[in-house]
This record gives structure tokens, C-alpha cells and sequence, in this order.
């Protein structure tokens, strides 16, 4: 997993390095992995046309050293300063003495690309009046803009953007990753993503916010002396004579988590059974007979009976995930929660959050952490960049955007997989963040063949999860290869 943390963590980190190096070489690398970023832009560098909008301090003093390599290889390099007093005196110098120029908005030739360091990691806000005009020329322009560290006009904590901001092509991001570059607004702002090392990790805390990466991901393991009930058994309670639909799309992922057997609850079950044969099902949480884990909600309906469903679910000792109905019915029973004895997994969208635990506000993932501590379960907040926070306040974020999610019963098909997941022994912070992973690369697995319906996921997630066996038993087999090697053989390998 990639570490996330803070801009105060960051500039600790970052001034704890810088006195210990000679001056100028943390900005030197930082122009360095800039220049080789854009000459991979352009696709060429002799002859091409790069516009440098530069503000002041080190985010425009990479900017500028960047230019400056860039002239030197060829390229004709102009920077627009936003606030000339107070630009980098060195990069200046370096630029106009490899040939860039410094001139005004209004001399700007055609750009093949835009470098934007106007604001650092210190910006807060809406961008400052004087820059806006560089702002705007940016968002008019055709030319890809690459941000240095992140666009200009983007929170670095929160990605809450407040007017006019850059919209960057790429971003190279320094040092560590900055929240605001994945989250809110700020991720579809921030383009491609590049992470440059700059020696800050051994000055940087414990992250207490994690950027899950495929290789992160975990599934359910299968023994040979395992049987169905070994390998776990999950509960759904979904589903009404209104909405049979959303107890056939919870039940069809539930049964892709690694579990040994579905047992469904409720007054769908003759669809269910018609279209999962292999389901066991029953008429009520009390006759479904043992589980592991608990799904409820999704098309419940707010009857008698879907309140006393979630009461049994909630009071028994199992892990439960929560979504859609079942969440609305929290709203004036949380007292269930603070009762609760076993782990419990909240999947709210905003609305559904905001009827639960408040305002979200601009930041979205310490809105996520306050319903996890006050609720004591983990909480998935869902958005193109899901949050899924844990009660002691780790979050992770899942790094896979897929917009055509936004289509109903998506939300019952994640349900039943981070249900599966739990009952099939995964802890619930990472059965919610693998869930989001797989059901949004299931997304866009999905979309990738045409307009997108819930059901289409099922399919897709059963590709999606048999593509990472696949890579887990490949990884698997290359790790045994290792071990059994002669020491010898590793040791001269590649000295021949």
C-alpha cells in the first residue's frame, strides 16, 4: 500500500531532509523527474514549445529548473511569472541563462504543453485574484498542463477546490502523496499520477491513510481439507416483494467472496432460488440457520418485518455489513450500534450518510473517520474515490474510478462482496476496501464492453476475481521458485 499523509507531516519530513543535504538538491531532483515527465509528454523536446506559469517559492523554483534543463535540450521555454518580486532567484537565473524567457500573459506563443507551479502545498482556498488570469489562460488553452506537486487552485488535504483551478494532464507529485490529489474534486483534477522519491520516508510517520494498490489485495485462501462450512458461510437479508431484483444482485456477489454457501432471508426467495439454485434460502433472519457474516438492507423496504431483521442481525455476535435500506432504518435506531458485539461494515452514499452522521463537508475522509469512531464500525463512504475508515482512524482509499458504478443495484452487488469477504475470514477494514477494489475494476471491466447495468457486474466481478487468483497463484509459484533455488545458483545469478 502507498502511504497518504498530511501537508504538516510532509514539510516536516521534508525540512528535516533539507538540513541534511547540500543546497539546492532536494529542488534538484524535484526539476529533474519534472523534465523527464515532460519531454515524455511532448514526445520530443528539440523544437517544441513549453509555457512555464510560475508562482512564487519552491513549487515555482522547480518549475523554473525544469525549464531551465528543458531549454538545454532544445525546447523553446517561456514563463509567465504570476508575482515577479517574488519568483525563485535562482531558477530565474538558471532559466534565462539556458535561454528561457520571462514574459508577459499577453506575449504567450502556442504551447505543446503548460507546466503549472503557480501554488505549492501551503495554498489554502480559492486562488488568489492575481493568479487567476494565469488560471483561466490554463483552462482555456488546448495544450496538457503538467502540475508540479498538485494543480494549482486544489486543497492538498482535502481536494476541495473552490473556483477556478488547474486541471492537470499529469501531476508530479513530490516526495509523498498528498490526500488532496486522490479524494473530492482534487482527483479529477489531478490527471495521471507520479510519485517522484525524494528520500523523505525515513522522516515520515505511520500513515494513518493508505492507498490500496492491486498487489494489496486479499482473497479468501481454499485448503484441501476445507468443506463449505470451513470455508465460511454468509447471510443475506435482502430484498422485498417490491424490489426481488436487489435480493437476486446482493445474493449473485455474495456468492463470488470465497465462501462455501449463501443463505438467504426473505420474502424473495423464489426468485432467488430460481436464479442461484445453489442458495439455501429460508423466510427470516431468525430460520436461516448459522452464518459467518450478515448482509442486510438492500431493497428491505422499512416494513415491521425489515426493522426486525435488522434488530436480529445487529444483536447477534456476527460480522453484518449495512447498505440502503438498512442504513435509513439506522437513522432513528442507532442505538443498535452501540450495543453491537461483532464487527459491522456501513456502506452509506453521501445522502445516505449525511442522514446518518451529518454534513460531510470538504473533507471527505475526516467525515469518514468521525462516523467510524462515533458508530464503532467501519465505515465505506462511496464516491468515485471510495473512503472506507476504520474506528482507530486508519482509512484506505480505493484507487479505481469506475463512473459507470453510478447505475442501480451497484450498490447491493458491493454489499454482498464485502459480506462474502467477511464471512470468509477477511478483517472488515480490508473486506471493504478489497470489495470497493474489485467492484470498480469489475466497472470498468464492464464498461469496457458497453453501457453498464448491475447485472453486468456479476459476470464481470467473476472475471475480475478469477483474473487475480491468477496473478496471486503466479506470484505464488515465482515466490516457491525462490525458495527452492540453490543458494549458490541466487547468488551468482547474473554474474556469468
Amino acid at each position: 500500500m502507498q502511504g497518504v499523509w498530511p501537508v504538516e507531516q510532509i514539510r516536516t519530513a521534508e525540512r528535516q531532509v533539507l538540513a541534511g543535504l547540500p543546497d539546492g538538491a532536494l529542488m534538484a531532483r524535484a526539476a529533474r523527474a519534472l523534465t523527464v515527465e515532460a519531454v515524455s509528454m511532448l514526445g520530443f523536446s528539440y523544437g517544441a514549445r513549453v509555457v512555464l506559469l510560475v508562482g512564487p517559492g519552491y513549487n515555482g523554483g522547480d518549475a523554473l529548473y525544469a525549464g531551465a534543463e528543458l531549454s538545454r535540450r532544445g525546447v523553446a521555454v517561456q514563463a509567465v511569472l504570476a508575482d515577479p518580486g517574488k519568483a525563485h532567484p535562482g531558477g530565474l537565473a538558471a532559466l534565462r541563462g539556458a535561454g528561457g524567457r520571462q514574459v508577459a500573459l499577453a506575449e504567450v506563443g502556442p504551447a505543446d504543453l503548460i507546466v503549472d507551479g503557480l501554488l505549492g502545498i501551503g495554498a489554502r482556498g480559492p486562488v488568489r485574484e492575481a493568479f487567476l488570469p494565469l488560471v483561466r489562460w490554463s483552462l482555456d488553452s488546448a495544450a496538457p498542463v503538467l502540475s508540479v506537486d498538485l494543480p494549482s487552485g486544489v486543497d492538498p488535504d482535502t481536494g476541495a477546490v473552490a473556483g477556478p483551478a488547474v486541471r492537470a494532464a499529469t501531476t508530479v507529485c513530490m516526495g509523498a502523496l498528498k490526500a488532496g490529489l486522490l479524494v473530492g474534486q482534487g482527483r479529477s483534477h489531478t490527471g495521471r499520477l507520479r510519485l517522484v522519491d525524494l528520500g523523505l520516508g525515513g522522516q515520515l510517520p505511520e500513515p494513518r491513510l493508505r492507498r490500496l494498490e492491486r498487489q494489496d489485495l486479499l482473497l479468501p485462501a481454499t485448503g484441501p481439507l476445507d468443506d463449505k462450512y470451513t470455508r465460511g458461510v454468509v447471510g443475506v437479508a435482502a430484498g422485498s416483494r417490491a424490489y426481488p431484483g436487489a435480493a437476486q444482485l446482493c445474493v449473485g456477489a455474495a456468492r463470488l467472496g470465497g465462501v462455501g454457501a449463501v443463505r438467504y432471508a426473505g420474502h424473495a426467495a423464489a426468485e432467488v432460488v430460481r436464479r442461484w439454485p445453489e442458495v439455501v434460502v429460508s423466510d427470516s433472519v431468525s430460520h436461516a440457520g448459522r452464518v459467518q457474516a450478515w448482509v442486510l438492507g438492500p431493497g428491505l423496504g422499512d416494513t415491521a418485518e425489515a426493522v426486525e431483521s435488522l434488530e436480529q442481525v445487529l444483536a447477534s455476535d456476527v460480522a453484518a455489513v449495512v447498505d440502503a435500506d438498512g442504513l435509513n432504518l439506522l437513522v432513528q435506531r442507532r442505538d443498535l450500534l452501540a450495543r453491537r458485539s461483532g464487527a459491522t461494515v456501513l456502506t452509506p452514499h453521501d445522502r445516505e450518510f449525511e442522514r446518518l452522521f451529518g454534513e460531510i463537508g470538504e473533507d471527505r475522509i475526516e467525515a469518514a473517520r468521525r462516523a467510524a469512531r462515533e458508530a464503532g464500525a467501519t465505515v465505506l463512504l462511496k464516491g468515485f474515490a471510495t473512503i472506507v475508515a476504520e474506528p482507530s482512524g486508519l482509512c484506505y482509499l480505493n484507487p479505481v474510478g469506475a463512473p459507470a458504478l453510478a447505475t442501480a443495484g451497484s450498490g447491493d452487488v458491493l454489499a454482498g462482496l464485502i459480506g462474502s469477504l467477511l464471512a470468509a475470514g477477511l478483517a472488515p477494514g480490508l473486506a471493504a476496501a478489497t470489495g470497493a477494489y474489485l467492484h470498480a475494476a469489475a466497472g470498468a471491466r464492464a464498461a469496457a464492453a458497453g453501457p453498464v447495468v448491475a447485472g453486468d457486474l456479476i459476470g464481470a466481478l467473476r472475471q475480475e476475481i478469477g483474473a487475480l487468483r491468477q496473478e496471486i497463484g503466479a506470484l505464488r509459484e515465482e515466490i516457491g521458485e525462490l525458495r527452492d533455488r540453490p543458494a549458490d545458483s541466487a547468488a551468482t545469478e547474473g554474474h556469468s
